[in-house]
C-alpha cells in the first residue's frame, strides 16, 4: 500500500479553496479573515464540518487550535500532522495559510476514497492566529504550543477595538480544554504558497524548505535640532533626515558586501516635526536584516552598532537599539528528505529553499519533527488581494504532501 500511487482529486481541492475563501472575500477576490472574528467562527465551523462527514473527531485546545483526527490501525502511536492556518490578513489572499488547511483535508479525502485505513492517525490542524494581523504577535498560539510564548500574557492581547484575545475567543465558541493541545506527533508537514518570485522565476514547482532563516530588527533614532528653514545657513545645521540619510546609505553599502542571500529593509521612518518650514529634529527608522547563518547575521549587528560613530557632516546624535531577534530553525532533516524523496517521485521540478517568512512549523519545529513546502506564487504577491497560486501547481503541492502523508502512515 505504501507504494501505491495516489493523486489528489485536482477540482475538489479547488472548489475547496474557493469555498472558504467566502468567509469573508473581499469585492476584488481577496480575503479578510482576522483570527476570532466572524468571518474565521464561519470557516472553522465549515471545517469542522468537512472533518466529521468523513468520520474524523474534532478537538479544539485552550487556544482555540483545531485538530481534526482520521484514526487509523495503532491508535496509541503519535499522528502524523498537516496543518497550517485559516486566518487571513486584511484584504489577503485565498490561499495563504487555507491552502495548507485544505491540503490535509484534501489528503483525508483521498485516502477515504480509497479505503485507506493509515497505520498511525492522520490529523488535520488549524492553528490559530498566525498572522497576528488582529492580536500581535504573529504565530501566537503555535508560540504558546512550544513554550515560546506564555499563554497567560497571550490571552490578554488586545485588538484595535480593545478586545482581548480571551474574549474573542469565548465569543466565536472556540475555547476548548488546554489536554487537547498538540503535544507530540510523528511529523508535522506545512504546506504554504512561497510568498515571494523564486520559485516561478526558476520555472519549479515545488520548493522543499530547510529552515526558517534567522533574524534581527533594529530600531535607529537620530536626534538633531530643529531649526527654521530659511534663516539656518547649512553649515550650522543638525539636520536629523540628512544624517539619517547619511547612515542608511552607509548600511546599504556594507550591508551589500555581505552574502548575497542576505536581505534587509528599512521599513518604518518616522520624523519630527515633519513641516516643511523646519529643519527635522529627529528621525526614527528600522533596520532589520534576515539570513540562515548566525556569522552573517552577527556581522550585520557589527555594521548596524558601527553606525553610531557614522552621522556625516551634521553632528547628530544616534542611538541603536535591538528591538528582537531569532535564530534560524531548521527543519528535521528526515522529514524534508521524506518530503524531496515526495516530489522526486512525482516529477515535479523543485529544490531546496530557506524560508525568508516566519510560520508555525518553525515554533512546532522545537518539540515535533516538522518540515514545509513552498508552491509558486504568481509575480512573488502575498498578503494582498492579487494573491496567487495556479490551481495545477495548488494540486501538486497537495499531491507531495500526500505522498509523504503515505510514506509515514500507511505501511
Amino acid at each position: 500500500m505504501k507504494n501505491q500511487k495516489l493523486l489528489i482529486n485536482g477540482e475538489r481541492l479547488k472548489h475547496s479553496l474557493e469555498e472558504f475563501a467566502d468567509f469573508g472575500r473581499t469585492d476584488n477576490n481577496g480575503v479578510t479573515r482576522l483570527a476570532l472574528s466572524e468571518e474565521d467562527r464561519q470557516a472553522r465551523d465549515y471545517f469542522r464540518s468537512c472533518c466529521e462527514d468523513l468520520g474524523m473527531t474534532v478537538k479544539v485546545d485552550d487556544m482555540g487550535n483545531m485538530y481534526a483526527t482520521l484514526f487509523g490501525v495503532e491508535n496509541d502511536k503519535p499522528p502524523v500532522v498537516v496543518g497550517s492556518h485559516l486566518d487571513s490578513v486584511k484584504k489577503g489572499g485565498r490561499f495563504d495559510g487555507a491552502l495548507g488547511v485544505l491540503a490535509g483535508l484534501e489528503v483525508v479525502r483521498t485516502l477515504v476514497d480509497h479505503d485507506i485505513k493509515p497505520e498511525v492517525p492522520v490529523m488535520i490542524a488549524n492553528i490559530t492566529n498566525e498572522e497576528g494581523a488582529r492580536f500581535e504577535p504573529s504565530m501566537m498560539s503555535s508560540g504558546v504550543l512550544s513554550g515560546k510564548f506564555e499563554r497567560s500574557v497571550m490571552l490578554q492581547k488586545e485588538d484595535s477595538e480593545g478586545i482581548t484575545f480571551e474574549r474573542a475567543l469565548n465569543g466565536i465558541g472556540y475555547e476548548g480544554e488546554i489536554q487537547n493541545r498538540l503535544n507530540e506527533a510523528k511529523s508535522f508537514l506545512e504546506l504554504h504558497i512561497e510568498q515571494g518570485p523564486v520559485l516561478e522565476r526558476e520555472d519549479l514547482k515545488i520548493g522543499v524548505v530547510e529552515c526558517v532563516v534567522g533574524m534581527v530588527c533594529y530600531e535607529i533614532e537620530v536626534i538633531g535640532e530643529s531649526d527654521h528653514a530659511g534663516t539656518t545657513p547649512m553649515n550650522m545645521r543638525k539636520d536629523a533626515l540628512f544624517a539619517a540619510n547619511d547612515l542608511i546609505t552607509e548600511a546599504r553599502e556594507k550591508l551589500s558586501r555581505l552574502d548575497h542571500e542576505l536581505v534587509y529593509t528599512m521599513g518604518r521612518m518616522n520624523m519630527v516635526p515633519n513641516i516643511h518650514t523646519v529643519i527635522p529634529k529627529k528621525v526614527v527608522f528600522s533596520l532589520e536584516a534576515r539570513h540562515q547563518d548566525p556569522e552573517t547575521i552577527q556581522q550585520v549587528e557589527e555594521i548596524i552598532h558601527g553606525l553610531t560613530h557614522s552621522s556625516g557632516n551634521e553632528e547628530c546624535e544616534v542611538k541603536i537599539t535591538k528591538l528582537w531577534g531569532r535564530d534560524t530553525v531548521w527543519f528535521d532533516q528526515r522529514v524534508v528528505d521524506t518530503l524531496e524523496q515526495s516530489a522526486t517521485s512525482l516529477g515535479y521540478p523543485h529544490k531546496k529553499m530557506v524560508s525568508g517568512a516566519g510560520h508555525d512549523a518553525q515554533f512546532i519545529a522545537n518539540y515535533i519533527p516538522s518540515a514545509m513546502i513552498f508552491v509558486p506564487s504568481v509575480n512573488g504577491r502575498s498578503h494582498d488581494e492579487d494573491e496567487l497560486t495556479s490551481w495545477e501547481d495548488c494540486e501538486k503541492g497537495v499531491n507531495v504532501i500526500l505522498e509523504a502523508v503515505l510514506a509515514m502512515a500507511i505501511k
